[in-house]
């Protein structure tokens, strides 16, 4: 459609909209609460859309690439940041009937990939309300590391999305028959083995489950469900019918998720590349933490960028006790790089040890393949395209004081000094 059909559209649908809402009021079928009052008059769809235009600031924000490929999958991002915010605060926001979802999973069909989302992970959250109590039950699965969270807030609200506790599988009590059962509220009952704290305020909270695989191709995920036991609660497990209420809060929390955590992920993708590009330093634990991430486990968040399509960069280091390790490529809007189709991540499972040098690992970040004439046969990351963008490192459950964490060491090489 050419730009004047465009403008001529929206002309036509305001005046019809405006006509509708006069002949509403002169009949008398107007509504009476606020949140009526906001739906009926499109008020609750209009500043959702207005709170997406605004985002789209995001694609101009300081540190962004100059460059069309790196703007238009920006706007793919905050196009997947919306489809996320609408399934969390729209589709599965039942307080009382709550579903567990996954809805940062870069391996569905249709892709949303937020905060440097792990390719070995299945994350999984539901929406649920500090005030009301809740059961998690099922099967612990194979997958080697299985963790729990309660988290108070949301992505890109004023207070963060800050964790309040936290559960691994290795400290769970089972059942007899091998399943699990997790509590969730603010108070503990009494005779519950397994039991995670929710704070009274805000009442705005999220469980979430993470699972990390080792191998997919041979592990199994845990099975879960979980639903809200309160007294109160009179839905017995069903969705409850929607409000006018429901739909003006959803529509608003999910403009606000798409614009806070497009904000707040590209202030952080700045400040890796103006701080450390091409090193991988650690990232604060706390501010990890306040963002969401798994308190159990230390980020390394940077970003990188090639010089040209014949350099590389070399990654080199020396695991420390933990329950595994990882690393990634992504965007700079950090969002995983295609992992269905690319070799953009490795782990302590899939990578291959250095030769004539006990517990070494050499990764290699390039557009080519550097095993050319056979001379490395060792761990190859693909940039896909891309020239720059952000990565992460993880150490997950490590067994060492923060000081004493061996950081890996990153250099950029022509591929003659390889």
């Amino acid at each position: 459609m050419s730009p004047l059909g465009r403008y001529l559209l929206r002309l036509i649908l305001s005046v019809y909209k405006w006509f509708v809402l006069r002949l509403q009021i002169i009949s008398g079928n107007y509504a009476t609460t606020s949140f009526e009052r906001r739906v009926q008059t499109g008020e609750s769809w209009d500043e959702f859309c207005d709170t997406l235009k605004a985002a789209g600031a995001t694609i101009f924000a300081p540190g962004v690439p100059n460059d069309p490929f790196v703007q238009a999958e920006g706007y793919r991002y905050l196009s997947r940041l919306c489809r996320a915010g609408l399934e969390n605060f729209v589709e599965c926001a039942d307080v009382e009937a709550p579903r567990l979802c996954a809805i940062a999973n870069g391996s569905r069909a249709a892709r949303i990939c937020i905060g440097s989302d792990n390719p070995d992970n299945l994350y999984e959250n539901a929406t649920i309300d500090s005030s009301l109590e809740y059961e998690v039950t099922g099967t612990r699965g194979t997958v080697p590391y299985l963790s729990f969270g309660t988290q108070s807030g949301s992505y890109g609200s004023k207070g963060g999305l800050r964790t309040v506790a936290m559960l691994e599988s290795g400290g769970i009590e089972y059942e007899d028959d091998g399943s699990l059962r997790i509590i969730l509220s603010t108070k503990r009952p009494s005779n519950t083995k397994n039991w995670l704290r929710l704070e009274s305020d805000p009442r705005e909270a999220l469980f979430i489950v993470r699972q990390t695989f080792g191998n997919r191709a041979k592990e199994l995920a845990a099975k879960l469900t979980i639903r809200c036991i309160s007294a109160s609660s009179s839905s017995f497990g069903k969705p409850s019918p929607l409000t006018a209420k429901k739909i003006d809060q959803g529509l608003q929390q999910a403009g606000v998720f798409v614009a806070g955590a497009s904000a707040m992920f590209a202030k952080w993708s700045y400040e890796f590349k103006t701080n450390h590009t091409n090193s991988l330093p650690l990232f604060d634990p706390i501010r990890s933490a306040s963002a969401g991430g798994d308190p159990n486990i230390r980020y390394y968040h940077s970003y990188w960028n090639l010089s040209t399509k014949d350099t590389a960069l070399r990654i080199c280091f020396k695991p420390p006790k933990c329950t595994l390790w990882h690393f990634q490529l992504n965007n700079h809007w950090m969002e995983s790089l295609d992992y269905r189709y690319h070799t953009i991540h490795t782990n302590s499972s899939l990578a291959k040890l250095d030769i004539g040098e006990e517990n070494a690992y050499t990764i290699i970040v390039s557009d080519k393949d550097p095993n050319w004439d056979g001379f490395f046969r060792g761990n190859w990351i693909q940039t896909v395209g891309h020239d720059c963008g952000t990565m992460c490192f993880r150490w997950v459950g490590p067994g060492v004081a923060d000081n004493d964490l061996p950081g890996p060491t990153v250099e950029e090489l022509g591929f003659e000094a390889l």
